[in-house]
């Protein structure tokens, strides 16, 4: 075995692995929301009374109402290491583990705690200097607010005039290049037309193209030869399971609450497969977000309108939901996550952290707060087989046509919230009138319906051409899953907290393009990708990195790296596994068999499937297949509109030591060399085709037949292993150029 592996090593030397692309550094506005929404509050609840520059007696000489005092510790030391939740005596203290035990008296909720280790993991982000806010940012007024950038409606400009006007094929080129122009930067050559290929499968369906497309592709040279692979990947079914993908990251979807008990979500799956086929069925986007926040009040035309419709309300209750007992905020928690989830996934604005003081950035107070959640409070969340928000025992909507079960929500008795003081249930304030946030509300906006909770105002409130934020919102994700970055490089914070748009009059002209044709998300990517923008290649030029080191203005396409679920869909497309038949159901069936239904899975979710990746078990508090890890899957605690992108050893140590890649190997070379019609001459091009979508070069192929050739002569099959495997271990593998 080490002779093998030392082989392999001197192999994947020997073929030449390119070097990962390095990630840019920024600020870490995400951090910093957490803090504010999750950690901010249960310090000013919890710990402020004993440990802040107010309190009559610091215990421990421990200061938390500041990032210095929390850097600093207490008597006994520092209280936590910076992106090590185990090592840091913080998340021990939490957990009543050891003689200090915080808070003394009452153990904090398990997700709370949770919440705490996932901060440290991130570094540890804190806002706080002193006793002000953070350094560079100010809390926004509502009349400063009226004048922020997010908050106009989109405004149609012309585009700028061009000295080289030819080189642009439309509007999108031409706001691009005039950009460029204003930095000095110029656009470098167009891709080559197999990397053209390659990225538009992956961007778009999220596999490899086979070597049957990429011989039609080249063999057609016509004008529309590029268009008609687009329209084939937007009609293919893989497109949904690709694009859905990116919205279960922003609805935070898994199939277990992920605390203490985790109790399994058995009918998630259906709102996964509904998103699925909304992203088929290109459904407008106005309506999808419609369906998703009152699709239980929407009108419909038959019964299966209506399971489809109480389908979508799903997003709603696929919290990480906590535990009810002794837990006099249970009903605001859920609340929380409700506002939360509709707000940063539809305007991306931080309004939860509105709930225990005004946002300390925008200008979002706590009676916004608090009347948004009144409509939530008037309504009854449904976790298919288990309890309801208000104690109701909803087994779903026991209602669909089909008699199945779904998680979702629906009206129950329309209540105007009252405000939490300090976010704390016990401590009760005024009553706020239902509705919307302040800042956002015109002349145009619908009146709440005081006979119900009031959803379907906020739908359509949320989905009108007057919101200056929900069409914005969403074709900056497009972008950003397009070329790897947004126009706006906080896809979840359009606010005072977030990052400026680099190209405003590009966005604006997107957001309306967006709404005039339909809310259609296939035409927008369509008129993306036909872009020469789109289509430039990611070479490298010294004057313009020197300017542009960011690439922020797309004078190159940026290197990407693929995620997770394409790099194992990939491996499966490549080594002829991949089952491309949607998956019926769930796959927690161990766990869901069980005499109690309620008992979550206690080990590894890992799993046999060789379906695509989107419907494998999501699972919460337990640990995820290696793969999935490494490749930075989203957390499935968080509404996350843009994954992190990690670059380490162990993902490429991963392709060459994993079970999972040495076996994907093993099915690869049989591929290849099951197919007597070809030498090994015409197998190593194959390969590199099915891997790359490539031919190799006259010294990459000479390099793998001198290497097959020396290592055949003892084992013909593990040769064709190895170089299998050194394909799949290759940076270019994993990475979109």
């Amino acid at each position: 075995m080490n002779r093998i592996f030392h082989v392999l090593a001197a192999v994947v030397l020997y073929f030449g692995l390119a070097a990962a692309p390095a990630s840019a550094g920024g600020k870490n506005t995400k951090g910093i929301e957490f803090f504010e929404a999750k950690i901010r509050p249960v310090l000013v609840a919890k710990c402020y009374e004993c440990h802040s520059a107010k309190s009559s007696k610091i215990k421990g000489g421990l200061l938390l109402d500041t990032k210095a005092g929390v850097l600093a510790g207490g008597d006994n030391g520092p209280i936590i290491v910076a992106g090590n939740p185990n090592a840091s005596p913080l998340i021990h203290s939490l957990r009543h583990e050891g003689d200090t035990k915080m808070p003394p008296k009452t153990k904090l909720p398990a997700t709370v705690i949770r919440d705490f280790a996932d901060w440290i993991a991130m570094g540890a982000p804190d806002p706080r200097v002193g006793k002000g806010a953070a350094k560079g940012y100010k809390t926004m007024t509502l009349a400063e607010a009226k004048t922020f950038w997010a908050f106009q409606l989109p405004k149609r400009v012309p585009a700028p005039n061009l000295k080289d006007a030819a080189w642009a094929r439309g509007p999108i080129d031409q706001f691009v290049l005039g950009k460029m122009q204003e930095k000095g930067l110029a656009p470098v050559a167009d891709a080559d037309r197999t990397i053209l290929l390659r990225r538009l499968s992956f961007d778009i369906v999220g596999l490899p193209p086979t070597p049957e497309e990429i011989d039609a592709f080249l063999a057609d040279k016509s004008a529309k030869a590029v268009e008609k692979v687009v329209d084939r990947l937007l009609a293919s079914p893989h497109y949904g399971e690709r694009w859905g993908r990116h919205w279960l990251d922003v609805a935070r979807y898994a199939e277990t609450n992920g605390n203490a008990d985790n109790v399994l979500f058995p009918t998630a799956f259906r709102y996964r497969d509904y998103v699925i086929a909304a992203y088929n069925s290109d459904k407008p986007y106005d309506r999808f977000i419609q369906e998703q926040v009152a699709g239980d009040l929407l009108p419909v035309k038959d019964a299966g309108e209506r399971d489809q419709n109480l389908t979508a309300t799903g997003l709603l209750a696929l919290t990480s939901r906590p535990r009810a007992q002794n837990n006099p905020d249970y009903k605001h928690d859920l609340i929380a996550d409700q506002i939360d989830v509709t707000t940063r996934a539809v305007i991306a604005l931080s309004v939860m952290c509105a709930r225990c003081h005004d946002h300390k950035f925008d200008a979002i107070s706590t009676r916004d707060y608090y009347a948004m959640a009144g409509l939530f409070d008037s309504s009854l969340m449904l976790f298919g087989n288990n309890a309801g928000k208000k104690g109701g025992k909803g087994a779903g909507f026991h209602s669909l046509s089909t008699g199945a079960q779904v998680m979702g929500i629906r009206d129950s008795v329309p209540t105007d919230c009252r405000v939490c003081i300090r976010g704390e249930a016990r401590n009760l304030g005024e009553k706020v009138e239902r509705g919307f946030i302040t800042v956002l509300k015109t002349d145009t906006t619908p009146k709440v319906d005081r006979t119900k909770s009031g959803r379907l105002q906020m739908a359509q409130w949320l989905t009108s051409k007057d919101n200056p934020l929900t069409a914005r919102v969403a074709v900056n994700r497009i972008w950003l899953h397009l070329f790897g970055q947004g126009i706006v490089r906080s896809p979840d914070n359009f606010g005072n907290l977030g990052e400026r748009p680099t190209d405003p009059e590009l966005l604006d002209h997107l957001a309306l393009r967006f709404m005039e044709n339909g809310w259609s998300t296939k035409k927008m990517i369509k008129e993306i990708v036909l872009s020469r923008t789109y289509q430039l290649s990611s070479s490298h030029h010294d004057g313009n990195f020197k300017t542009d080191p960011d690439t922020m203005f797309l004078w190159r396409m940026p290197v990407r790296r693929l995620e997770a679920e394409a790099i194992r869909d990939a491996i499966l497309a490549v080594s002829g596994k991949l089952n491309r038949e949607p998956y019926k159901g769930t796959m927690l069936t161990g766990p869901a068999k069980k005499k109690n239904p309620k008992k979550g899975p206690k080990g590894p979710i890992l799993d046999n499937s060789y379906h695509r990746t989107v419907y494998l078990a999501m699972v919460r508090g337990r640990p995820l297949p290696e793969l999935l890890a490494l490749f930075d899957i989203a957390n499935p605690n968080l509404v996350v509109a843009q994954r992190e992108v990690t670059t380490v050893p162990a993902q490429a140590l991963f392709m060459i030591n994993s079970p999972f890649a040495v076996e994907q190997s093993r099915y690869f070379a049989r591929r290849l060399t099951a197919n007597e019609k070809l030498d090994d001459a015409g197998r190593v091009r194959l390969a590199y085709r099915y891997a790359l979508g490539r031919n190799p070069s006259e010294s990459e192929q000479q390099r793998a037949l001198d290497y097959l050739r020396e290592v055949t002569k003892t084992n013909q099959a593990q040769a064709w292993t190895s170089f299998c495997q050194t394909l799949y271990a290759s940076a270019e593998f994993r990475y979109l150029r």
